[in-house]
């Protein structure tokens, strides 16, 4: 049986998974340093090992609130093809291995406001939304600004 090794974090009370291959490191949340005129969810940049970072907060995205004032929170770095991004949720929980015939993506292509839910693992005792961190990157407007903007504040450092 295949398995897909997901790191599960929380935002509300509900769970997500995130594909180990994808994430690059779990940090705590420090100094961010805001970018003015960009969506709400875009928290700004945060160097981490030497690199700036956008940080998007998760909860925001999902639920309309912040986790940047919760004590646990903790912000997931991913790496899609074209950037580098955090992903602030209130919780990063475990690493767990998925059983492949445990996902199902039925009911959730039909909503348009969340393309980047790939799958549902439906366990036991919970349910984890599996998260694509490139669809997200990708569907999420003012992405291409905050990665212009890296890509211009690194090579004027350069």
């Amino acid at each position: 049986m295949e398995n897909t090794k997901a790191i599960v974090v929380r935002c509300g009370n509900e769970e997500y998974a995130i594909p180990v291959e994808q994430t690059v490191s779990i940090e705590e949340l420090e100094k961010v340093n805001p970018i003015p005129h960009l969506p709400e969810y875009l928290l700004g940049l945060m160097k981490i090992r030497g690199e700036l970072v956008p940080i998007l907060d998760f909860q925001q995205i999902l639920y309309g609130n912040s986790a940047k004032d919760d004590p646990n929170a903790k912000v997931v770095v991913v790496q899609t093809e074209g950037v580098y991004f955090g992903l602030l949720v209130l919780e990063a929980k475990e690493i767990l291995d998925i059983a492949t015939d445990t996902l199902t993506s039925k009911g959730l292509m039909a909503y348009s406001k969340t393309p980047y839910f790939s799958s549902v693992a439906n366990l036991e005792n919970r349910i984890i939304t599996m998260i694509d961190p490139t669809i997200l990157s990708d569907t999420l407007a003012g992405m291409d600004d905050i990665t212009n903007f890296v890509e211009q504040q690194v090579s004027e450092n350069v």
